[in-house]
């Protein structure tokens, strides 16, 4: 398993060279933006773009997987079709060809006999990319290949990567808008039990080189398996005398205010119980995957979001390495709609099954929102107070 997960944050940083690369010719990005079909639009965006290099991230990714780990590569799941239609009506099917040139010939027919074009994004396609981390390299945990699943969202937050704002600025380490939203999610989990087992989030806009404008990336990962629990920013947390992690304790949990990043959409019943609870602690931020990131990061307590308008391919990769830190992502319906004093087990979410009686992407939406945290003390506090203040709310309207 931790040879899959090697595999993974290699893929991942491979998929973010691919997504750098075609930000950066203008010309070149503004050819790669499509119309996404009726069936795969997210309803929460009037226009929702597909790009190409969506697409060859994700076929990058499936194929990469496949060939280390045959069979596995027909498990990965993603937001994306893989079919183009270009300007002659032509439709292509982009997948990975054995060789650059086979690759370059497929991408030129897509951009309609840019040749220049499409064998740059060859080359970055067919670039070997080497990312490690040294606590994978002593990890061995072993598990059967045949129970894993793979959701994948190539370009999490797809407006702000064709956006493309770079100077934004923070609100207490938080990016409202701009191509630091933009992550690259590889979630693992169990076909059997739909529990969320490995992730992987790459963050390929963090940090810009004003002279040569180019970027730099972060990549953040963990794994919840049978008992072991590891994650990559487990040498950011403090350490005790034993050298080990040590968990905040009850009193630092409770001694600071909380605060919550949410979606720009959130409905207004929500945002002020919100404001009751958090005070001045709400941050609005774009991308599902990106407003996960902050929890994880330890930025904020809590990322909710009532709609259902996000989906497994943006939850999953998040609640792996949320659930290896002692946290996780739930159901917010299913939440609300219970007493957090019976500290009865929580509605996580699951991602082997789709929702019945629905279609295209709906068939895999989170359906009751969702609810992303670190500590559960905190959270079980936080839906306390939530609740106290929606009741008052809800009997207005």
């Amino acid at each position: 398993m931790s040879d899959i997960l090697r595999e993974l944050l290699r893929v991942s940083e491979k998929a973010a060279n691919i997504a750098r690369a075609c930000r950066q010719q203008e010309t070149l990005f503004q050819l790669l933006i499509q119309e996404k079909k009726d069936t795969e639009k997210n309803k929460k965006f009037e226009a929702d773009f597909k790009t190409l290099a969506d697409v060859l991230v994700q076929e990058v990714i499936k194929q990469n997987m496949e060939n280390k780990f045959p069979g596995l590569g027909k498990r990965v799941f993603g937001e994306e079709s893989n079919e183009f239609t270009n300007d002659l009506g032509e439709k292509i099917t982009v997948e990975l060809q054995s060789t650059e040139e086979e690759t370059a010939e497929l991408l030129s027919k897509v951009l309609n006999g840019n040749m220049l074009a499409a064998e740059a994004l060859a080359e970055v396609v067919h670039q070997d990319v080497d990312l490690t981390d040294p606590t994978l390299e002593s990890l061995d945990i072993r598990v059967p290949q045949d129970i894993l699943g793979i959701w994948v969202d190539p370009i999490d937050s797809t407006y702000q990567y064709i956006k493309g704002s770079a100077n934004v600025k923070s609100n207490q380490g938080i990016f409202p808008n701009g191509l630091q939203c933009v992550t690259i999610l590889i979630g693992v989990y169990d076909i059997q039990t739909g529990m969320p087992l490995m992730g992987v989030i790459n963050q390929p806009f963090v940090s810009q080189n004003l002279t040569t404008l180019r970027w730099k990336g972060q990549c953040y990962w963990g794994l919840s398996y049978m008992g072991t629990n590891i994650h990559s920013l487990q040498l950011a947390i403090s350490k005790g005398n034993d050298g080990e992690a040590q968990p905040e304790t009850l009193d630092t949990e409770f001694s600071h205010p909380f605060s919550a990043v949410i979606s720009t959409s959130e409905n207004e019943t929500i945002k002020v119980a919100l404001s009751q609870v958090c005070g001045g602690g709400i941050f609005p931020a774009a991308g599902a995957g990106y407003k996960s990131l902050c929890v994880v990061q330890g930025l904020v307590d809590i990322y909710i979001f009532s709609e259902d308008t996000t989906y497994k391919w943006d939850s999953c990769a998040a609640h792996a390495i949320l659930r290896a830190m002692g946290g996780g992502i739930v159901d917010m319906k299913e939440c609300l709609a219970r007493s957090p004093e019976t500290r009865l087990d929580l509605p996580q979410l699951l991602y082997h099954m789709e929702n019945k009686g629905t279609s295209g992407v709906d068939l895999w939406a989170n359906k009751g929102g969702l609810i992303a945290y670190r500590s559960r003390h905190r959270l079980d506090t936080f839906l306390s107070c939530l609740i106290q203040n929606l009741g008052p709310l809800k009997a207005q309207t």
